[in-house]
């Protein structure tokens, strides 16, 4: 295990590290399905201090296309560590706390240079919602009080000027708690919210109506408690919507408003959406060498709270979190729930597919729920899926940070490999000390196992096409690269991943999709070239930037973005 941090202010962390590292590896030994431990022991995973203090908590964020994160916090709170450049302020008299406000609650982080700029935004973003749109540009949707009908834009740039613009009231209903879905068409779907049983589009039709009803949201409340906020929605393969709320699923015709499937219960009945928070990924889709019809979807929900968490959190009493994972193939004729035990328990833990097909579970608690101040026992050690591995052993224990990441916590994949990880602020306000998890203002960055110098003989290099490529709907096309070690012809897969917007445990519109494998020829010196085909629809793949990668004996290479269109 290599942990690099510096940070002075922690400097009880090298004795925790070696600590919990023990513990884990114990831990590991009494709850890891056999099979999973051999994996697990032998992980080769790395953390890494990229900055010890961007000013704010990165409660929200989003990759973009030139290789940098728009990261934004909340406004309501006060001041935040990071002033605005150029003697900017903010004027709102709608705030509780600080009206004249010079700091900043959102930043741009440019991967490349590990460096960050403050942005500005008008009005608070807090717990709100986003997508990208087919030309990269960022829309973040609703937030709370003067900014819950709200509509921003980021439009990425590479002169570090651009900065969000403000659509007000672009919004029909206040939304807070909501979720966003892109849709085929290029639009958003934006479902929920607290008190909003509905869901409305973006942008809007002249002729449609604006706001739409969605009596699923109202059977999923738990009066007094909710546990369906921040719905998890998928795009599904025949362009329906596959909205999971509270401990059920239904398959959604949005276009005739209508519920075409409604899906078994998961099974136990826990709740696994906002406070009572699990997590949710829709699994790869395998699209190569497959007719559009012939594509099946599986969705992965992993974690949560069980019943009366909030109500016990609230009262100072701490529920152990779920330790349960459902599968479900929402294509089957008959889907049900397939159940998976995880090393341990986990809520409000991120789900971030990786480029090899794997899913990394990553951040959250082992008691408790999301709300301020009502998460016990940090989970530190990640986990990893592996969805083609036998079952009973697809889970490998990872090693573990030693920064405890709980509720406004976040983590998004980066285009070499690496998963960007960053928040956590159960406060009301910042709060640095006499407090169990301080304020976090840190991003670190955790390197799978992939990413070993063990594995350099065998990671490929992309030399074509080259990055930013558009690319065409079922469009045939060749990915050249190199490999310097000996190569598997037969172990090389190209993949394809959307780039998520995360925040509160959920990454919205999160896919990856295997486009080809199997197809591959030598053509040079240690050079090779694996055939691909594009998505055949949008209900596949949306259009928009995509990050491709070639994924040889499971060891990815570093991501080019190309663009569908």
């Amino acid at each position: 295990m290599q942990i690099e941090m510096t940070s002075p202010s922690r400097g009880r962390a090298s004795s925790l590290r070696l600590t919990l590292c023990c513990f884990f590896l114990l831990l590991a030994t009494q709850l890891t399905p056999p099979g999973a431990f051999t994996a697990a022991a032998a992980a080769t995973a790395r953390w890494q201090l990229l900055q010890s203090n961007i000013g704010i908590v990165a409660m929200h964020m989003q990759l973009l296309h030139n290789d940098r994160v728009v990261i934004y916090d909340r406004t309501d709170f006060g001041k935040s560590n990071l002033s605005l450049p150029d003697g900017k302020c903010r004027h709102d008299p709608s705030e509780a706390v600080v009206v004249d406000d010079c700091t900043a609650h959102s930043v741009e982080y440019d991967v490349a240079s590990n460096s960050f700029r403050p942005l500005m935004v008008q009005t608070d973003v807090w717990c709100s919602s986003g997508a990208v749109t087919s030309d990269g540009t960022l829309v973040q949707t609703g937030g709370y009080n003067d900014g819950e009908r709200q509509v921003r834009t980021f439009a990425p740039c590479s002169d570090r000027r651009c900065d969000w613009q403000e659509i007000r009231n672009g919004l029909a209903a206040r939304r807070w708690y909501a979720t966003n879905q892109i849709l085929p068409d290029g639009r958003q779907i934006v479902i929920g919210g607290r008190r909003q049983f509905n869901y409305e589009f973006y942008p809007k039709s002249s002729s449609a109506p604006n706001v739409y009803s969605l009596p699923f949201l109202v059977q999923t409340n738990d009066p007094g408690l909710e546990n369906n906020l921040y719905p998890f929605v998928h795009l599904n393969v025949d362009g329906n919507l596959f909205i999971f709320a509270n401990n059920r699923a239904i398959l959604f015709d949005y276009v005739n408003q209508k519920v075409v499937r409604t899906y078994p219960t998961m099974p136990g009945g826990d709740p696994r959406c906002y406070p009572s928070t699990g997590s949710s990924v829709l699994l790869p889709l395998k699209t190569a060498g497959r007719p559009t019809g012939n594509v099946e979807a599986e969705v992965l929900v992993c974690g949560g709270a069980p019943k009366g968490a909030f109500k016990q959190a609230s009262g100072g009493k701490f529920l152990g979190a779920l330790n349960t994972c459902g599968r479900i193939k929402i294509t089957d004729p008959n889907p049900q729930w397939a159940m998976e035990t995880m090393p341990g328990a986990r809520a409000m833990g991120d789900m971030v597919l990786l480029p090899n097909g794997d899913v990394l579970i990553i951040n959250g608690v082992a008691a408790g729920t999301a709300g301020w101040e009502f998460g016990r026992n940090p989970v530190l050690n990640p986990v990893i899926y592996k969805p083609d591995g036998p079952a009973g052993g697809r889970f490998a224990l990872q090693d573990p940070s030693g920064i405890p990441r709980v509720y406004h916590s976040t983590a998004v994949l980066l285009r070499d490999g690496r998963v960007l990880v960053g928040g956590s602020n159960p406060h009301i306000f910042y709060n640095f000390t006499g407090v169990i998890f301080p304020t976090e203002l840190r991003l670190e960055a955790f390197r799978p196992p992939y990413l070993d110098p063990e594995h350099s003989g065998s990671r490929p290099r992309i030399i074509y096409p080259t990055s930013q490529a558009k690319i065409g709907y079922s469009q045939r096309f060749s990915v050249r690269f190199t490999v310097t070690g000996n190569v598997s012809l037969d172990a090389v897969a190209v993949t394809m991943v959307a780039p998520p917007f995360n925040t509160h445990s959920f990454s919205m519109n999160q896919r990856l999709l295997v486009i080809g494998s199997g197809t591959v020829v030598k053509v040079g010196n240690s050079a090779y070239a694996a055939q691909a085909v594009a998505p055949g629809s949008h209900n596949l793949a949306p259009a928009g930037y995509y990050l491709l990668f070639v994924v040889h004996q499971g060891i990815p290479s570093e991501g080019i973005w190309v663009q569908i269109q």
